[in-house]
């Protein structure tokens, strides 16, 4: 009769061998038989009470250690975008254990509150324990909503505020979160749909009153899951920090750069000044420096200010508010450049020659000190003759040479034809309440451009260093547009009397061509958001794919590292690639450049949707006392649900919904883009002008709706036939509508 194993030895088994843990395994594996089994079933079951091991079907595991298979829940992805899970069936006596998931290529998206089946191996030398294959996904991520709470008798429901959805949440009693009627809140699905038809929440958060101003940009926050509090290990690292020190810098501070930014900028992270080329060989060139905040001597690889820039990947700006990638201690005082402070800095020297071409340029990591933070309108005062004290030290001697390199810069320009777009910013203006006070088209003087145009070439100056000495950087992608919108671009032109010609390999110039000859016309709004509306949504990538709306072959972004990490790594770039310090791009930096890159990107679409949503919702609460008024707009979208208008006064996007058109059928014809009236054969198409009377206007949505009373300065026909194609559902139809609306943000550069 073979020997019984010892405790010892089942245990050292069953750890080695966790495919094979049944007590017919274990009997196979020491030759035991016969009678014997009934011995090893008395061991495994002295094993099993004195929580050694955890009886599981008919199989025993160290309840310490997990089985092959599992159940595992997904949770957030960390700071570097590694997607790690939690085990739903952990017994063991210690922490719970840390699985990493391993997607493959060809596995389906997972996000956080997924469920998984996971196949572990079990890993050493590691932070995390295990790491996870995915089998099959066995359940949906856990649904968020925003909304409104309704307090009933026994708990309550939610009122969604998203412009995509018109459901409502059932809450039982006990899990409202002690929220008061009225309130906003985010809440969680935590049932399917019930006797109602709705499904169950619980709620995690009160978020207060809605109709407080300062709630609207803390709804898009929430809305689109922008972090908004900074860790406090993240916020102890910043206070820990202290000004650099000149070490081993190049001395930039005998010379004038100085910061021109908005009157209300929250950072200062680029400085500029020109001087006249001295070298005989350049006549009438110009020496153009451009500083940049050194970000990269603070924010260093691995640490905990790295792991939340990257998460954050982007401040996002609201009228009221700045959620910043980075805590003020850096972003607003150690990283700005501030008046006579000294700051350590990354600078650019450019030559130029008379036409505005780069012939030459180096970069230096420095120590520079600006003599003056101004703003865009008063330079562009000092210059057109009117400084005031603070501008008039500087004007012959700082900025008369920036405009004079300017002057040269825009013949460069005007020779590479970057995109010329004509689509003025709405900006809007607060009390110290936080209520809007007026909404205005922001001003642009060549100072702003000025600045435009030294950032740019910076730009192009660090990718073409960061090519040529063969580091790994992130480039700004900008793909030419797809065939079938400049098909669609094309019908919008020739509707408006306009050529674009096909046939022809599509250059910037050409757009330029159209967007020149529309200029002045009734129709070159329309003509600008149609062109706009073909492009292709700028991205990053380790790969140069070039950058068609500059019309440049190289670009990457430099300039803004306190606000945008994608800087920071072409700055760590830069540092590794001239050895300028161990604060440069790190193994795991340029391992992760693929996945930073895909992060980064969908960080800046999820803060311009929540800048946008926060502008749409500020502009319907300013024109919530004006119902009933008459306001002038062309037409912006045509949908079989109704008509867009982008009003004149404050660029607002309103819809006409269907009822709304007059009492006749409305004829939706989507290759045209174009509705027609049964009755009167009136034709609304894009670009039209229209009179249209604010029917109503949601805040806590941001949607508008419209009433149509003059299309081309013709009154709307109002015969006697009742009906008309109905879009039905009042403000739920103007809540969906506004998602499919059109998105006529500017898109970033």
């Amino acid at each position: 009769m073979s020997q019984l194993p010892t405790r010892d030895e089942v245990l050292q088994w069953i750890s080695e061998n966790p495919t094979l843990t049944s007590k017919r395994d274990i009997a196979k594996a020491f030759g035991i038989k016969g009678a014997a089994r009934i011995d090893l079933k008395r061991l495994l079951k002295e094993l099993e009470e004195d929580g050694h091991l955890e009886k599981r079907k008919k199989t025993y595991r160290d309840p310490d250690r997990l089985p092959p298979v599992t159940v595992l829940e997904v949770m957030a992805p960390d700071t570097d975008g590694d997607l790690f899970a939690r085990p739903l069936e952990w017994h063991g006596q210690g922490p719970e254990p840390k699985v990493l998931v391993l997607p493959r290529a060809s596995d389906p998206a997972l996000g956080q509150g997924d469920r998984i089946l996971g196949r572990l191996t079990e890993v050493a030398g590691e932070p995390h324990h295990y790491e996870a294959r995915l089998i099959r996904r066995i359940g949906q991520t856990a649904n968020r909503v925003i909304g409104i709470f309704r307090k009933r008798t026994e708990g309550g429901r939610i009122l969604p505020i998203d412009k995509g959805s018109d459901r409502e949440w059932t809450v039982p009693d006990g899990a409202t979160h002690g929220a008061q009627d009225g309130e906003l809140v985010e809440a969680e699905q935590t049932g399917p749909r019930g006797r109602m038809g709705l499904p169950k929440a619980r709620i995690v958060t009160r978020l207060g009153d809605p109709s407080a101003p300062r709630a609207v940009s803390l709804i898009a926050i929430h809305q689109h899951g922008i972090p908004d509090d900074f860790p406090q290990e993240v916020l102890d690292e910043a206070d820990a920090m202290k000004p650099a020190p000149m070490g081993g810098r190049t001395d930039l501070r005998h010379l004038p750069l100085i910061t021109i930014d908005p009157a209300d900028a929250r950072d200062h992270d680029d400085a500029v000044c020109a001087l006249p080329d001295t070298d005989p060989r350049n006549p009438s060139g110009h020496i153009v420096w451009v500083a940049i905040a050194d970000v990269a001597h603070y924010v260093t690889p691995g640490s905990a200010l790295d792991r939340e820039a990257r998460k954050r990947g982007n401040s996002s700006y609201f009228p009221d508010r700045v959620v910043p990638m980075l805590p003020d201690r850096l972003s607003g005082d150690l990283c700005s450049l501030h008046e006579g402070v000294p700051r350590p800095c990354l600078a650019v020297e450019m030559c130029l020659n008379a036409q505005g071409e780069k012939i030459g340029h180096r970069f230096v990591r420095g120590l520079m000190r600006s003599p003056a933070a101004l703003n865009y309108g008063e330079v562009q005062e000092a210059i057109d003759g009117t400084p005031n004290d603070k501008t008039a030290p500087f004007v012959e001697e700082v900025l008369k040479p920036l405009y004079a390199a300017y002057a040269a810069l825009k013949t460069a320009r005007a020779a590479r034809q970057p995109l010329d777009l004509d689509l003025p910013e709405r900006k809007v203006q607060l009390n110290d309440a936080g209520e809007v006070t007026s909404v205005a088209f922001s001003d642009r003087h060549d100072a702003h451009r000025l600045i435009e145009e030294m950032m740019v070439l910076a730009n192009v100056a660090a990718a073409e260093t960061l090519i040529a000495k063969r580091t790994p950087l992130l480039f700004r992608v900008h793909e030419e547009p797809p065939p079938e919108k400049l098909e669609s671009l094309r019908d919008t032109a020739e509707a408006a009397g306009l050529t674009f010609a096909k046939g022809q390999v599509l250059k910037t110039r050409h757009l330029n061509a159209l967007l020149h000859a529309a200029r002045g016309s009734d129709e070159a709004e329309l003509i600008n958001i149609s062109v706009l509306r073909s492009m292709t949504q700028a991205y990053y990538a380790p790969q140069n794919f070039g950058h068609f709306g500059l019309s440049l072959k190289s670009y990457a972004h430099f300039t803004s590292p306190i606000r945008r990490y994608a800087d920071l790594i072409v700055h760590r770039a830069l540092i590794s690639a001239h050895g300028w310090g161990e604060d440069g791009l790190s193994e795991t930096d340029i391992d992760k450049l693929e996945p930073t890159a895909a992060h980064i990107s969908e960080t800046e679409r999820r803060s311009m949707i929540a800048e946008r949503d926060t502008t749409d919702r500020y502009l319907a609460a300013y024109l919530s006392e004006r119902i009933g008024t008459d306001m002038t707009g062309r037409v912006s979208g045509i949908a079989k649900f109704g008509v867009f208008v982008k009003l004149d006064e404050t660029g607002a996007d309103g819809l006409i919904p269907m009822r709304n058109l007059g009492n006749e059928y409305w004829h939706f014809d989507r290759d045209t883009a174009t509705l027609m009236g049964s009755d009167s054969g009136t034709v609304i198409g894009l670009g039209q002008r229209v009179v249209a009377r604010l029917t109503e206007a949601a805040p806590v949505t941001g949607g508008l709706a419209l009433e149509l009373i003059e299309l081309e300065g013709e009154a709307l026909h109002r015969g006697p036939k009742a009906g008309g194609k109905r879009s039905g559902g009042g403000k739920r139809r103007l809540v969906k509508a506004k998602k499919k609306g059109a998105k006529l943000k500017r898109k970033r550069r």
